[in-house]
């Protein structure tokens, strides 16, 4: 009668447990037939399509030829993947004990690798498993029965020892090279503005969108004094989530009817959905007019916007 297989210590995957059983595994399984042929293509990797276990859904991903991200040669690399996330709670983590499988088909028996430790499964950490699952030598060895007719057949077993959620997480992205966007803006008729405001058409800078607001008798503290001008971001809400922010230096200009001087403010503001950040008294209306900011009843704006972050 044959005897089981056993792993050397250079078979042996680091910090895994190894053991044989007779029953099969509980979640999963997945065999591929012609294996070696996988191994002469240039695929470096082969995902299985996921199952479900304890409540998450899973999937396999096997390296026949080893990991070359992590510079692995003469093993099988397999990984445990926790797939279908992006429905899950902010701030979810998973602790999970699984055991992944290869089926020994002369003994009817699996080979078992459970790690170690229990892992911990979160939005950064999405793969557990073994970078050197099993040695090429001992998975082609003939006497092992790992490979037989060049079918090999692999599983999963998943357990959730813990879930839980954390508080909110924010994340800030600094832009390198960031450039500023300009958006000139040409306002006629401007005494006979029918609205309180007027607003440009929008426009994009750092991949989002944005407006223009001017009152042209003012607003708040610059009411019937003032030209007030406001930049807004635009977004449509329900692209941000709630927490989202974006840091933007931005300049808003009144630009000279024709000899191209202008009178600016420039400031650097967060902004969330919908927000507006400016001036109540950006520049005084009988000035604009004396000066020849407001010509023919006409004035031009310029919004010089430069994303420098995101928040989310």
């Amino acid at each position: 009668m044959a005897k089981t297989p056993e792993l050397t210590p250079d078979d042996r995957p680091t910090g895994a447990i190894t053991m044989y059983r007779d029953a099969p595994p509980t979640h999963f399984s997945f065999t591929i037939r012609s294996f070696s042929m996988l191994t002469k293509t240039s695929i470096e990797s082969y995902e299985t399509n996921h199952f479900e276990a304890g409540g998450y859904k899973w999937k396999l991903c096997l390296y026949p030829n080893g990991n070359k991200t992590k510079n692995i040669k003469d093993h099988i690399s397999l990984y445990l993947v926790m797939v279908d996330t992006n429905s899950l709670n902010p701030g979810w983590n998973v602790k999970v004990v699984f055991k992944i499988f290869l089926y020994d088909q002369y003994q009817d028996k699996y080979l078992a690798m459970e790690d170690s430790n229990t892992r911990r499964f979160h939005v950064r950490k999405t793969d557990w498993g073994f970078d050197q699952f099993i040695a090429h030598k001992a998975f082609n060895d003939p006497a092992n029965g790992y490979l037989v007719d060049d079918v090999a057949v692999f599983g999963a077993e998943v357990f959730v020892s813990k879930e839980s959620c954390k508080g909110r997480e924010e994340h800030l992205s600094m832009i390198k090279g960031a450039v500023a966007f300009k958006h000139f803006w040409k306002i006629e008729n401007f005494s006979k503005a029918q609205t309180e405001f007027l607003e440009s058409e929008a426009f994009i800078a750092g991949d989002h969108s944005w407006k223009v607001r001017l009152f042209p008798k003012g607003s708040g503290e610059g009411k019937g004094t003032h030209l007030s001008l406001y930049l807004v971001l635009a977004e449509d809400p329900a692209k941000l989530q709630v927490t989202r922010k974006v840091y933007v230096e931005f300049i808003l200009r009144v630009k000279h009817i024709s000899d191209g001087r202008s009178i600016q403010n420039k400031v650097i503001r967060w902004f969330g959905p919908g927000n507006s950040k400016g001036w109540a008294k950006f520049l005084q209306l009988t000035y604009m007019t004396q000066q020849g900011f407001l010509q023919r009843d006409s004035c031009n704006v310029e919004a010089e916007v430069t994303v420098l972050g995101t928040v989310d």
